[in-house]
């Protein structure tokens, strides 16, 4: 690689962090508000005009906080467990097309990757839950573990179709597997779409999946230890893991880059629209989708949440795959 080429991977780098920055803080801006409404309540209002600077401040507040280190904690660990969170959401982002044109790398198995990195960011959790010396996060970061195993195994069969008819791995061509329509207007993928969607809101502990941070039951879950900076990394985290699952999904049912223009003949004035604004309308719309869930449905039993990914999810899945497989076939 030349030069050139290492200057415009890093200055890609850097503009990816900084959507992701500027996504993780306005996204819970954008929650408050939402969820404000749907409670008939206005969200934030006090900071910057309709609480437009509420991020800002909120992030501020917390770099700012007092670091606090329990007594009893495995230090070495405590510190670098919600550094594991970050950097397994952080590097998620690379493999991830916005459009054809802008991806930091594109590699052929990007699918696998973002999965594997999915887990890997548990890691953190698991980690926090050990360190912390403290049965709240203990218990949280159990949870979180089982949860992980649970859906994970839903979420990469969910794929398999996709797989099978893009004839791919790579996100590129599974996204201009879908240029004539999107996997999700095939009656085939409508249950591997819902299933991924749910374990996607499973894996990232969101409401009503959020077991393993059940304030009820366990004052923060893993994070119960953590304060500051450490704090807002794992916040970090969550809302990137959003943010990565929805433009996952995307690209993996929704047509990636593509707009409807590309679909429907007489849309075709819309071609106007750039790509990569299509594609985050989608993600932004399945980012509502999540608020949305957390607004409206409460918060899953422990035995009702593993019942649903081993008992519902996992045989629903493996029948969508054999429908697939058969559709592809005949």
């Amino acid at each position: 690689m030349s030069i050139m080429d290492w200057a415009w991977l890093l200055i890609k780098i850097l503009i990816v962090i900084g959507i992701t920055m500027l996504h993780v803080a306005y996204v819970v801006y954008f929650e408050r508000k939402v969820i404000g409404h749907m409670q008939a309540r206005m969200g934030p209002m006090r900071v910057g005009w309709h609480g437009l600077l509420q991020p800002i401040a909120d992030g501020i507040k917390l770099f700012f906080k007092e670091d606090i280190i329990p007594s009893n904690a495995d230090k070495p660990l405590f510190y670098i467990a919600p550094v594991i969170s970050v950097i397994a959401a952080l590097a998620s982002l690379a493999v991830l097309p916005i459009w054809e044109a802008f991806s930091i790398v594109n590699i052929n198995i990007g699918l696998l990757y973002i999965l594997a990195l999915s887990s890997v960011g548990t890691f953190g959790i698991i980690l926090a839950g050990w360190a912390s010396n403290s049965k709240y996060a203990f218990l949280g970061s159990l949870r979180s573990a089982a949860q992980v195993i649970s859906y994970e195994i839903s979420m990469g069969l969910s794929l398999v179709p996709v797989i099978l008819f893009a004839g791919s791995t790579d996100l590129v061509d599974i996204v201009n597997a879908q240029v004539k329509y999107p996997f999700i207007a095939n009656p085939i993928f409508i249950v591997p779409f819902f299933v991924c969607l749910m374990a996607a809101i499973a894996e990232t502990n969101r409401a009503p999946f959020d077991l393993p941070e059940a304030e009820t039951e366990l004052v923060a879950g893993y994070a119960t230890e953590y304060s500051g900076i450490r704090f807002g990394l794992f916040f970090i985290a969550e809302y990137a893991g959003m943010f990565i699952m929805s433009a996952f999904i995307t690209v993996c049912f929704l047509g990636g880059w593509y707009g409807p223009d590309a679909w429907i003949p007489w849309l075709g004035f819309l071609s106007f629209v750039p790509n990569w604004i299509w594609f985050m309308l989608k993600v932004y719309s399945l980012i509502f989708f999540y608020f949305w869930i957390r607004a409206t449905l409460p918060r899953y039993r422990y035995d009702q949440l593993m019942g649903l990914g081993w008992k519902i999810f996992l045989p629903l899945t493996l029948a969508s795959i054999v429908v697939a497989a058969v559709v592809k076939i005949l």
